[in-house]
C-alpha cells in the first residue's frame, strides 16, 4: 500500500518483544479505558531502558503520554528513542492533546505502530504527522493482536455499531434452566467470576424483560474489580420492568429500551433512575439494529449480552452476534431450556456457521469462544 514503510508482519525479535509488551499494557487498560480505545505504548531509548505505559480513564492521558510522564518522573530522556504504540498515535484534540504531538516534541527517533486508527479523525493522520516531522514510521507489526484487543472500537468507528459478545452458561447438554425455570447454579464460582471479567470490560451489559421478570438480576459487576460499571441495558417492549426491579439501583446507570409507549410506566421508570427510549421496529418489538447503532452513538463499544432464549434467538436469527462466550458445565440436565429459540431447520446447510476462536478450561467447566467466519473483518 502507497505511503506506508510497513515492517514484516512478525519483524525481528526486538520489534516483537516491545510490541508484545506494548500489548500487554493494552489489555491493562481494556476495563478503564472505554470509550476510548485500550492502547499500550513502550518506550526503549538509545541505551536500552525501557518505560512502558497505556491508557489511562477517559479525559486523563492517553497510553503515550503515560509512557513519556513515567519517563520524566525518573529523569530519564525519550530523545533518539524508539516508540512501541498498539494503535496509531491521535493527532487531534478531544478531552486530551494529541499523542503525535507530544512524541514529536520527545524527539523520538522511530515509531512502530500496530495498526492504523480507525477514527476518521486520526486515519493516517498521526502517523503523518510524525513523518513529516522527520520520524521514522513502521507499521503493521503484530496489527491483528492489537486489532483483537480493540475490537469493539474498530466495530463502533467502522460499523457504527458495538461489538455483540452473547454469553451463555449451559449444562453440557446445551440446557440453560430447567424447564420450571432454575438456573442458579449450573456452572461453577470459577466460571461465574470469570463471566464477570468480561462484563467489567464491556460498554454496557445487556438483557431481555423475559430475564428481569423470572430472575430479577442486578446485572452489575461484583465478582471483580472494576473501576467503572458498564451501562445496563433492558430490552422491554411494553415497559414491563417493575420500578423495583434489582437491575434499576446504583451503581451504574439503566438505560430501557421500548416499543410502545405508556408514560405511566416510563415515568415510574425514570422515578427509578432509568432512562427510556422508544425504538419500535414494524412489529411492535424493539428495533434491534437500530438499538446497536443508538449504543454506537453513545460510545458503547462492547456489548455484552446475557438474555434468555427467546432475545438470544432474535439476536441471532438477524445476524447481530459477533461473538459467542458459551461456559459449559460437566453435567446432564435433560429436559429443559436451551441456549436460543431458532425455528426448525429444512436442511443442515442453513445451520448458522461457527469457528471456535478460544477453548479453556475455567475451573470444572469449559468455555468456549466462536464466533462467524470472517466477523472480525470490517
Amino acid at each position: 500500500m502507497s505511503g506506508r514503510s510497513a515492517s514484516p508482519e512478525r519483524g525481528d525479535s526486538d520489534d516483537v518483544r516491545w510490541m508484545q509488551l506494548a500489548l500487554d499494557e493494552a489489555v491493562r487498560a481494556v476495563r478503564h479505558a472505554p470509550p476510548n480505545p485500550a492502547v499500550g505504548c513502550v518506550i526503549v531509548t538509545r541505551d536500552g531502558t525501557v518505560v512502558s505505559g497505556h491508557t489511562q480513564p477517559p479525559g486523563q492521558p492517553h497510553a503515550e503520554a503515560h509512557a513519556l510522564a513515567l519517563m520524566r518522573e525518573r529523569g530519564l530522556s525519550p530523545a533518539g528513542a524508539t516508540a512501541y504504540v498498539t494503535l496509531e498515535p491521535c493527532s487531534h484534540f478531544g478531552r486530551t492533546p494529541p499523542c503525535a504531538d507530544a512524541l514529536v516534541r520527545a524527539g523520538v527517533r522511530r515509531v512502530v505502530v500496530a495498526v492504523r486508527d480507525p477514527n476518521p479523525l486520526v486515519a493516517g493522520r498521526g502517523i503523518e504527522r510524525l513523518r513529516a516531522a522527520g520520524i521514522q514510521v513502521d507499521e503493521g507489526l503484530m496489527a491483528d493482536e492489537a486489532r483483537e484487543v480493540n475490537l469493539g472500537f474498530f466495530s463502533r468507528m467502522l460499523r457504527q455499531r458495538p461489538w455483540v459478545r452473547m454469553k451463555v452458561a449451559a449444562s453440557l447438554d446445551g440446557r440453560t434452566a430447567l424447564d420450571n425455570g432454575v438456573s442458579q447454579w449450573i456452572t461453577s464460582p470459577a466460571a461465574r467470576a470469570d463471566g464477570h471479567a468480561w462484563r467489567a470490560r464491556a460498554g454496557a451489559v445487556l438483557t431481555g424483560i423475559g430475564t428481569v421478570l423470572e430472575d430479577d438480576p442486578r446485572l452489575d459487576v461484583r465478582e471483580v474489580q472494576t473501576p467503572r460499571q458498564p451501562l445496563r441495558v433492558i430490552v422491554d417492549s411494553r415497559l414491563q420492568t417493575p420500578p423495583t426491579a434489582r437491575i434499576l439501583p446504583p451503581p451504574g446507570q439503566v438505560l430501557v429500551y421500548a416499543a410502545r409507549p405508556d408514560e405511566a410506566a416510563a415515568q415510574a421508570l425514570r422515578a427509578a433512575g432509568a432512562e427510556v427510549q422508544y425504538l419500535p421496529n414494524p412489529h411492535g418489538k424493539v428495533d434491534l439494529p437500530a438499538m446497536l447503532a443508538d449504543l454506537a452513538a453513545r460510545g458503547i463499544n462492547e456489548l455484552h449480552v446475557e438474555a434468555g432464549h427467546k432475545l438470544n434467538g432474535s439476536f441471532v436469527r438477524e445476524g447481530l452476534v459477533d461473538e459467542f462466550l458459551v461456559y459449559l458445565a460437566p453435567r446432564l440436565i435433560g429436559p429443559g431450556r436451551g441456549m436460543l429459540e431458532l425455528a426448525p431447520l429444512a436442511a443442515l446447510d442453513r445451520s448458522v456457521a461457527l469457528e471456535f476462536v478460544d477453548v479453556q478450561r475455567v475451573g470444572p467447566d469449559l468455555r468456549v469462544i466462536a464466533r462467524p467466519p470472517g466477523r472480525d473483518r470490517f
